[in-house]
């Protein structure tokens, strides 16, 4: 059995700061690979993906610059922190992983960013 759990999301205003977590609860073996976000009436779309084995990560235009993933093995958690928030950037933030063969997804958080 394997349980994503995120967490930190909330209501900021704009230009604002978040930290998302993502802690894995696992029996097995689940690599993080990414966060993602949904928006009412819009797809969904990966903000930052990230590669454990080179420690590197990817962002989309709309968020480059402005958010950073990071993980701590010793914790099993993946973080994004998110800096100078937009009222745009509002939107439901899941985090995924890989296990050996199916992608888990955590129940998602929900950021806010509104004056």
């Amino acid at each position: 059995q394997a349980d994503l759990v995120e967490s930190g999301g909330g209501v900021v205003q704009p230009g604002d700061s978040l930290r998302l977590a993502c802690t894995i609860r696992s029996t097995f073996t689940i690599a993080f690979k990414g966060w993602y976000r949904q928006a009412p009436g819009k797809e969904r779309e990966l903000v930052a993906s990230w590669k454990g084995a080179r420690r590197s990560a990817n962002y989309s235009d709309s968020v480059q610059g402005r958010f950073t993933i990071s993980t701590d093995k010793s914790k099993n958690t993946m973080f994004l922190q998110m800096d100078s928030l937009k009222p745009e950037d509002t939107a439901v933030y899941s985090c995924t992983g890989m296990g050996t063969s199916l992608p888990y997804w955590g129940q998602g958080t929900q950021v806010t960013v509104s004056s």
